[in-house]
């Protein structure tokens, strides 16, 4: 069976953490974001023969069909997908661009909903695969200035459960990975009073960090979450308990 495993946003935060435990646990990686970064770059020197790298812009939803295609006919077909690429504008609803919020919809919802078709048809025909569908813990609980985003996740989430129920009998898990506030780009803005008062509504007293986050997803990856489907696995170090 192949072992092969695409990765959207594979090049920096949790991305990158997914990809370097991916490898470590034997895995293909193909790493799908629209640039590369250093630390990818270092990964793919030392594991040459199991991480490769496609460029592409996730706006292009078009041609998300034809990347697909590419990589089966290079690699194989996938074992898994990990659907991760978001973008994470923030604004307020009422001034932010009818523009940024078309591009966060279309890079957050249609982008990981087109890559889980197409990759899903190789995955039919092996009888076995996993489709991980990154969320956030925003989709349920709310935050100022990410309605837009919210949305976006929330929307993965509902995906997930209808999904896992057409995919199912084939032996493919659909499930979402819902991380709560990290160390990552995205939350690089978070700083302060904000990111004091997030980490104190932790019961750990401390953010979830992108490996934290990662080992979760080469969970649902493994034998042992093969009867987890259509359900979402949160590590936010507690804060929304």
């Amino acid at each position: 069976m192949n072992n092969m495993v695409i990765v959207s946003g594979a090049t920096k935060g949790l991305g990158l953490a997914i990809s370097k435990q991916l490898v470590a646990k034997g895995y293909l990686v193909v790493g799908v974001s629209r640039t590369n970064s250093d630390e990818y770059k270092e990964l793919m020197s030392s594991h040459s023969d199991s991480v490769f790298f496609h460029s592409f812009d996730f706006s292009n939803t078009e041609k998300i069909s034809a990347l697909v295609k590419k990589i089966v006919n290079t690699y194989g077909r996938p074992y898994a997908l990990i659907n991760n690429a978001a973008l994470g504008h923030d604004g307020v609803l009422a001034t932010m661009h009818e523009k940024d919020i078309h591009e966060l919809i279309k890079v957050n919802v249609e982008a990981p909903i087109l890559l889980a078709k197409y990759a899903s048809r190789s995955m039919l025909l092996n009888k076995i695969g996993r489709i991980v569908n990154v969320g956030s813990i925003i989709g349920s609980t709310g935050f100022n200035g990410l309605s837009v985003y919210g949305a976006t996740k929330s929307a993965l989430a509902g995906f997930t459960k209808s999904l896992s129920r057409e995919l199912g009998k084939v032996n493919i898990t659909v499930n979402t990975l819902a991380p709560g506030y990290m160390e990552t780009n995205m939350t690089q803005g978070l700083q302060g009073d904000k990111l004091a008062s997030i980490t104190r509504r932790s019961p750990l007293g401390r953010l979830a960090n992108v490996d934290d986050a990662a080992q979760a997803t080469i969970f649902l990856l493994s034998d042992g979450a093969g009867s987890i489907t259509g359900t979402t696995i949160t590590v936010d170090a507690g804060s929304t308990a």
